[in-house]
């Protein structure tokens, strides 16, 4: 406990200094120095306030100790003994908040999120749950407070799609949505099925951080601009203009195809971003690989071939194969209520993030 006391320690003394650097004309005058010192700054009062909070709780709990001593009447002792077993719950209960905002926060947490949803093993079924997916997470995220744009998709023209790329715009929507990574499996009756057997199919879901331009080097040079004219479902052409942008980053072979918009500026800056986004989610999947062979991986960091979570219709039932968690209500789920899950998935990952820390 030592340990965590000396760190909570110095975050606040570096919340102190953060405090004199924002005062400083220099800084003020510098916005680079400024954007990073608030954002660091932002990053930890939460954990200041807690830590300060703690303290003063902690005085309390010492000063009231200190009254048992006193020469007390019966009815006095027993509102003191009241008063530290409520201090001592309030200050247990604070500490194992403080360990948990004293666990390394992902840099990525707060930023915007770039999802890919495409139907793998199942062709229609798989395409039309993919299609499901999205709508969940679209109705999620609208529940959050965010905002969704389509950046790329490839319909089937029955309410499914191949393939779908959407941006998700809201603060910690990275934190949240991140742990959707993977393969998510339907068990169902297709609605083709005369037969009313119950099939399985599966799409998968990656889950990126937007990526901006000062965390990822890409030099124009390195990107291959390729125009071509929209084709909507079954290849058909929709857009005489050269409107569709594919863009190639050379030197990592990435690919991102933009047609979603009539205008090519507009293709291309929605690619970019999607390209941005995979380069150095490339880059962070490297770390993260060789960064693993020397420490157990957390809930959020699996494989994306992993088999996540199955969706099973004729019991109403979810499962989240991660943490062995069943709920019986999936047209609830559908509907974009994921936060028991999502709650659930936060809680095992800092979980096993303590875990670590102790055994360190």
């Amino acid at each position: 406990m030592n340990d965590v006391f000396d760190r909570l320690q110095a975050v606040e003394e570096r919340f102190e200094k953060l405090n004199e650097l924002l005062s400083d004309p220099e800084i003020v005058n510098d916005p680079k120095k400024l954007r990073d010192y608030s954002k660091e700054q932002s990053d930890i009062q939460e954990t200041v306030q807690k830590y300060r909070e703690y303290k003063s709780v902690s005085e309390q709990l010492q000063d009231a100790k200190a009254m048992l001593e006193e020469k007390l009447d019966a009815d006095m002792r027993d509102m003191v003994k009241e008063e530290i077993s409520e201090l001592e719950s309030n200050e247990s209960e604070i500490v194992e908040q403080l360990k948990v905002l004293l666990i390394p926060k992902d840099p990525n947490d707060d930023k915007n999120v770039i999802m890919e949803i495409r139907g793998a093993a199942g062709g229609d079924e798989a395409a039309l749950f993919a299609g499901d997916l999205y709508r969940m997470y679209s109705r999620y995220a609208e529940i959050q407070g965010w905002k969704t744009e389509v950046i790329e998709a490839s319909s089937t023209g029955i309410g499914g799609f191949k393939e779908i790329i959407f941006m998700i715009n809201g603060k910690g929507a990275y934190s949240k949505m991140k742990f959707e990574n993977g393969a998510h499996r339907v068990q169902r009756v297709p609605e083709t099925e005369s037969g009313g057997r119950i099939h399985t199919s599966t799409a998968t879901v990656a889950c990126l951080p937007e990526a901006e331009e000062v965390e990822v080097d890409i030099h124009e040079k390195d990107i291959r601009v390729d125009t071509f004219a929209s084709s909507g479902p079954g290849g058909q052409s929709v857009n005489t203009t050269m409107s569709a942008v594919r863009l190639t980053h050379v030197p990592t072979g990435t690919v991102v195809s933009c047609q979603d918009e009539k205008s090519q500026i507009k293709n291309k800056e929605k690619a970019m971003k999607v390209l941005r986004a995979r380069v150095y989610d490339k880059f962070q999947q490297e770390a993260q690989a060789e960064y693993d062979q020397n420490r157990k991986q957390a809930v959020g960091s699996g494989d994306r071939s992993e088999r996540i979570r199955t969706y099973n219709f004729p019991q109403n039932r979810v499962t989240d194969h991660r943490i062995g968690l069943t709920i019986q209500k999936l047209d609830q789920i559908l509907q974009g209520k994921l936060d028991e899950f999502i709650d659930a998935l936060i809680l095992e990952d800092q979980s096993k993030k303590m875990e670590q820390d102790d055994n360190e």
